[in-house]
């Protein structure tokens, strides 16, 4: 007997809202991660992308355990030699408050091809509006 290995374009891809209010940043990101990766589906295959899609709202009002909104770090580098930039946690969310949920579902995601085309597969937004109403994606709640 034969395992059966479905192809890329044979999964139905749905459409995931979740609310990230009151929740905790880290684990909102755990389960669009899941839900984008598509390991809650029997057909889960690593290397292909048999994930849904996801929409993540309010992004802003999502809460931070300990002192990570101090103590946490993003680094970026320009390319040239002192060109290491850093902000905090709350820094990140005062300018730009969905970038701290894309970043952390990002990293959860491969760090190779797959993982930048199913970076594509989800949306973060600050507020409560969102522009994938003609999706109609469904209400996922999130423990």
């Amino acid at each position: 007997m034969k395992t059966y290995v479905h192809k890329e374009g044979e999964v139905k891809k749905l459409w995931h809202l979740i609310d990230a209010e009151g929740k905790v940043l880290g684990r909102v990101a755990v389960e669009a991660a899941r839900l984008i990766r598509g390991k809650h589906k029997p057909q889960y295959t690593p290397y292909l992308d048999c994930g849904d899609n996801v929409v993540i709202i309010n992004a802003a009002k999502v809460k931070v355990t300990g002192g990570k909104a101090d103590k946490k770090m993003y680094y970026h580098h320009s390319g040239y030699p002192g060109g290491l930039r850093e902000q905090t946690l709350a820094e990140v969310r005062e300018k730009h408050p969905e970038r701290a949920m894309y970043l952390a579902v990002k990293g959860m995601l491969p760090h190779n091809r797959l993982g930048r085309k199913l970076a594509t597969h989800f949306r973060v937004y600050a507020g409560s509006e969102h522009e994938q109403a003609a999706q109609s994606p469904q209400p996922y709640e999130v423990k």
